[in-house]
């Protein structure tokens, strides 16, 4: 018994592809239908929902850590000085 209903199930899902096929217009409605509802719930959710919250200014004041600065300061001047030896370097030719 339920191998048969498998198997209707099987022959359904081969049909569905015509059936669709066949359908066209009403596919092609649904569908959008189905489209237009999920952006609508999307927008809905990310546009309408979203609640705009006060900002809160701390007490601390942010201040400029110069060691952390001239460590990246450092590692920018290296890539830029190995970017430029690059230009200067002659490769070797692969395809002679």
């Amino acid at each position: 018994m339920r191998k048969i209903e498998l198997e209707k199930i099987k022959l359904s899902f081969k049909k569905l592809p015509k059936l669709l096929g066949e359908k066209f217009f009403l596919t092609f409605l649904i569908l959008l239908f189905l489209a237009l509802i999920l952006a609508g719930l999307i927008f809905y959710k990310y546009a309408i929902l979203v609640q705009k919250e006060k900002i809160e200014i701390g007490e601390k004041i942010l201040k400029f850590d110069e060691k952390t600065y001239q460590k990246i300061l450092k590692i920018w001047q290296e890539r830029e000085r190995k970017f430029q030896e690059s230009d200067l370097k002659t490769y070797p030719d692969p395809f002679r």
